[in-house]
């Protein structure tokens, strides 16, 4: 047979090679292309060419050469394009997880030889050859006894820290000394504070009062400097700082020769209080003389930690533990309006806060009646810093705490309070603090081991009045994933926990924000070798 196209490529002729000129013609329709079409044709053709190349060079270089071209596109361009049916790693990952959860029953053999790097687990698997199951045995033994080292890790840390924090730096130590001596040697290390005629100012409520009880001379300085810096009306600030006997002379020495603008200063050390005998303070005497108390704060802190403790948890107990938690200094703010009883009121101040904005507000904030304005603890973006309730401090197993508190009730803060004294003396709130830490202490302190504030919520329960929260933001001790946007619009920050801004295991982003109230260039500091961490 014979096929034949006419010239024009308008008709086929189809003829047997028989002998006989048996023929047909077939009329095909004449085809016209317009110069568009082409164009547009030559254009996609133009635009997908490039790609294909690319596209076949990428698959070409990465060795990929077992596979149909359809499917090598497919892996590329996704299986809603080209119905690319996968290459299998699912189904082995599914097959992973089944034997993973079969083997997360079963005990780990005594004695099981393990290696203690990714590499030597990959070069004893490839030795080895072995099964499945055993891999997935021997992986799950690997990752417990990594993760145990972690934590064991971890728990170290943490009670590394904790020393840290309860020890005294050389250099604040020497700072104290210095100035101890030049209160005895320098007439103008001694002078009064405030002078004679700004006495009355000490008990003038027109005045904004600040309290702070504290025995770190370089802590107490940047409370003070910041707060007055931060003031719209610095010469309306009246500064009461307390301190121990040990610690007065050298506090005095350093505010009497490092005057703040404006500022009225009164240094003040506890004995020179008449109010505060032992009749006054039972609960004191009662917290010194008890043995679990000082094998509590004193003894081996250590002792009854085990591989299973959560670090979280451990930091927090470490931190109960300080000995600070049983000095009159952090008992003092229980004792407010016997100490200032010509004052209404006054914001309570710890030592490890910095102020950043003008407070002068808090004396007008109304608050309906109660004695404590205090920022709430139960909510917030940080769960950890701000996520406290009664259940956080108390021990609810214990039917005392069980029968009066709910552990869903909202904790507050201490650290930056405002107090209405006023108010606070027409209450039993003394009376309460006094009978519920005697409480702990005859149960062995089985009642709580959170320092002072667990007595201070049931005592103050019914007298708090919660202020917004971006007047006080905590944490700054122990988060160390503290917002740094919510640190610069906090009026005050607070570095309660471990890792104070003046010690070496400080977070040290955060530290600046503190070490901007410093004055390194202070005789008293450079002698003593503080030196700027920047």
């Amino acid at each position: 047979m014979q096929i034949r196209l006419s010239p024009s490529m308008r008709s086929i002729t189809i003829s047997s090679s028989n002998g006989f000129m048996d023929s047909m013609k077939v009329k095909v329709a004449a085809r016209h292309f317009s110069y568009r079409t082409l164009f547009h044709t030559i254009l996609i053709l133009a635009f997908l060419l490039p790609f294909v190349f690319i596209l076949t060079a990428v698959v070409t270089l990465e060795g990929v050469n077992k596979c149909s071209s359809l499917d090598c596109l497919g892996r590329r361009l996704g299986p809603k394009f080209l119905g690319r049916s996968g290459d299998g790693s699912e189904k082995v990952v599914k097959d992973l997880s089944k034997l993973l959860e079969q083997v997360n029953s079963e005990e780990i053999p005594d004695g099981l030889k393990l290696p203690e790097s990714f590499n030597e687990f990959l070069s004893d698997m490839k030795n080895n050859q072995y099964d499945a199951k055993t891999f997935a045995l021997r992986l799950k033994a690997t990752m417990e006894i990594m993760h145990r080292e972690i934590k064991r890790s971890k728990l170290a840390e943490q009670l590394h820290k904790h020393y840290a924090a309860t020890s005294i730096p050389k250099g604040l130590h020497c700072l104290s000394l210095r100035l101890t001596d030049e209160y005895s040697s320098n007439a103008q290390a001694r002078k009064q504070l405030p002078p004679p005629e700004s006495l009355p100012l000490l008990s003038d409520n027109s005045y904004h009062h600040f309290v702070l009880a504290t025995d770190n001379i370089l802590a107490a300085s940047v409370v003070a400097t910041s707060v007055v810096r931060s003031s719209l009306k610095p010469e309306k600030v009246v500064f009461h700082v307390i301190t121990d006997k040990k610690t007065y002379p050298g506090m005095h020495s350093w505010f009497a020769l490092n005057p703040l603008p404006s500022a009225i200063i009164e240094v003040k050390g506890v004995h020179q209080f008449d109010w505060l005998t032992r009749e006054n303070v039972p609960v004191l005497e009662a917290i010194e003389n008890h043995h679990g108390v000082r094998n509590h704060y004193h003894g081996k802190h250590s002792l009854g930690t085990n591989d299973a403790d959560n670090p979280r948890i451990f930091a927090s107990k470490l931190q109960a533990r300080s000995p600070k938690y049983i000095s009159l200094l952090n008992h003092l703010r229980i004792y407010l309006p016997e100490l200032f009883p010509n004052l209404n009121k006054v914001v309570f101040l710890d030592d490890d806060i910095v102020v950043q904005r003008d407070l002068s507000p808090l004396w007008e904030i109304d608050l309906f009646g109660k004695v404590n304005g205090a920022v709430e603890t139960c909510t917030g973006e940080d769960s950890w810093v701000m996520g406290k309730r009664l259940r956080t401090y108390f021990n609810f197993s214990h039917p005392l705490i069980a029968n009066k508190l709910d552990p869903d009730e909202c904790a507050w803060a201490y650290g930056m309070n405002i107090f209405d004294l006023n108010a606070w003396r027409k209450t039993n709130i003394r009376e309460s603090f006094h009978y519920w830490v005697k409480e702990n202490l005859k149960s062995n302190l089985t009642l709580w081991k959170l320092g002072t504030l667990p007595p201070a919520l049931i005592a103050f329960r019914g007298y708090v009045h919660p202020i917004e929260s971006s007047w006080h933001l905590l944490g700054l001790g122990y988060q160390e994933k503290t917002n740094l946007d919510s640190v610069r619009k906090a009026a005050v920050i607070h570095y309660n926990g471990q890792c104070k801004p003046w010690l070496e295991i400080g977070y040290k982003h955060l530290q600046s924000f503190w070490t901007r109230h410093v004055n390194y260039s202070n005789d008293f500091i450079r002698n003593c070798h503080i030196l700027d961490p920047q």
